[in-house]
């Protein structure tokens, strides 16, 4: 189930908060508010994944048994277990086919006879492993190292795994960030709407934004390369920048504004990454908990920066190569994830210095070009078509009947998405609110204040009734991060 379908936003959302603000938070030492969302956020689960809802609840038995085996001090084999147990499920589900498939053209290459056996039933990817999978390795982590304690409560560790809001696509939600919560939370009518205004604005950074340079995107990107002239080559790849960054921040936007609505506070997952003067910088900015993920529980284990250079340097590639293989089973996804490790070698090794010492849009410049180069690894169907486009976006490659001039996907609603985009990835819309926000100071007079913000929430209204509006227009509605 999307948060972008009608679905959801008409039948699932409103009857969840409807049921979930009538019960008692707690009654006879049962915390009725968790036993209901844990309930929900499974049905919201099975409901597009069907009995693969049985896989995430494995995940949830296998690391609340692990965290309770390490408080009692058997803590290896509560580590062993959290870490085999879950990267085994993922390794299945998201790895298995590609291992096999890789294998099998490696010996068909080398005309092995044993090619013909390595075969395998296509297994299907549950949605959202990536994201439930780390939470409960990061779970048994910190009890391990004495960070945090663990919950004897199988409902609220459940509650804390399966929560809809973050569960199929982030932000990814450490347990010490919202321990607290899950034993006592209160939602205000100012929390509520705080995160009903977050909730609308990623909706609409969806379905208004991310939608339509998708299909601009995946026209290009589906067509041959001899079809279309560079200029529009480079119109695609900047058309999927835009779009997997409203895409997943919109998405994130929603979770994080579902949480307050339901009194959790994620912590955020996107901090304006096309700003960013270098690739170290991007990392800071772009899938905050994924990178900070990485960073507390692989590269400092690993020895972080506390080697020499050389170990360093290792420690970042295997970093960015787990970061690419993470993101998929895909060859695509690792020289992605490798091409990243290596330009932040190279900052590291000096270019770096160079960057902060520059005038500015030279290091934007630098940065974007890098950035755009990555997606098209990561958009590509495999690594051949992602080569043959680069060659297109470099003015080589042959040119054969134009199909797609640039001119085709100028039209007014395209030009205005790409303005709008544009504006939008960069911190415009943070600035107007500060503005708003100052004028609400200044403005002593309570009917005026008060219109004010009448203004303001009927403006997020018609957000979403115009988001509605597209939603019901356009079948078309892809999620990039489902597949993750």
């Amino acid at each position: 189930m999307l948060f972008s379908s009608a679905i959801f936003l008409f039948l699932f959302l409103p009857y969840f908060l409807i049921i979930y603000y009538l019960l008692p938070r707690s009654w006879h030492g049962m915390r009725w508010n968790n036993a209901f969302l844990f309930g929900a956020s499974l049905l919201f689960y099975a409901w597009g994944e069907g009995l693969v809802v049985l896989v995430l609840l494995l995940s949830i038995c296998i690391n609340f048994l692990a965290g309770w085996l390490v408080e009692k001090g058997k803590r290896q084999a509560g580590l062993l277990l959290s870490l085999i147990g879950s990267l085994s499920l993922l390794f299945y589900y998201k790895y298995a086919n590609f291992l096999v498939n890789s294998v099998h053209s490696l010996a068909e290459a080398f005309a092995l006879p044993i090619a013909d056996s390595l075969t395998i039933s296509s297994v299907t990817l549950p949605i959202g492993i990536s994201f439930y999978t780390f939470q409960g390795i990061s779970y048994t982590l910190d009890i391990y190292w004495g960070r945090i304690r663990a919950n004897r409560s199988f409902l609220d560790y459940g509650t804390y795994v399966a929560m809809f809001p973050h569960q199929i696509a982030g932000p990814i939600v450490r347990y010490a960030d919202i321990a607290p919560e899950l034993v006592e939370r209160t939602v205000t009518l100012e929390k509520f709407g705080i995160g009903a205004e977050r909730f609308i604005i990623g909706l609409a950074k969806k379905i208004l934004l991310a939608n339509t340079f998708a299909s601009v995107a995946d026209t290009i990107f589906k067509a041959s390369p001899d079809s279309y002239p560079t200029e529009t080559a480079w119109l695609g790849i900047i058309a999927y920048a835009l779009q997997i960054y409203f895409d997943f921040s919109g998405y994130s936007d929603m979770a994080i504004g579902l949480g307050k609505m339901v009194g959790f506070d994620f912590k955020e997952n996107f901090n304006y990454p096309y700003i960013s003067r270098s690739i170290q910088d991007f990392w800071r900015r772009w899938h905050i908990s994924l990178s900070s993920w990485f960073r507390d529980y692989l590269y400092i284990p690993l020895g972080g920066n506390r080697g020499s250079k050389a170990r360093t340097y290792r420690n970042l590639l295997i970093v960015f190569f787990v970061t690419g293989l993470w993101h998929g089973a895909s060859w695509n996804f690792i020289i992605w994830g490798l091409y990243h490790g290596a330009w932040v070698l190279i900052e590291r090794a000096g270019l770096g210095k160079w960057l902060e010492r520059v005038w500015a849009p030279i290091g934007h410049l630098y940065a974007l070009l890098i950035v755009l180069i990555g997606w098209v690894f990561f958009r590509a169907e495999d690594l051949a078509s992602a080569l043959a486009y680069l060659q297109k976006m470099a003015g080589m490659g042959p040119l054969g009947r134009v199909a797609f001039p640039l001119g085709y996907f100028l039209n007014v609603e395209f030009c205005c998405s790409l303005l709008l985009g544009v504006l939008l990835s960069m911190p415009v819309y943070q600035q107007v609110q500060l503005i708003w926000h100052r004028l609400l100071v200044l403005v002593v007079v309570l009917p005026a204040k008060s219109m004010l913000n009448v203004v303001y929430v009927l403006g997020l209204i018609g957000l979403f009734v115009l988001a509605a509006s597209y939603l019901a227009a356009d079948s078309y509605n892809p999620f990039i991060y489902f597949r993750f």
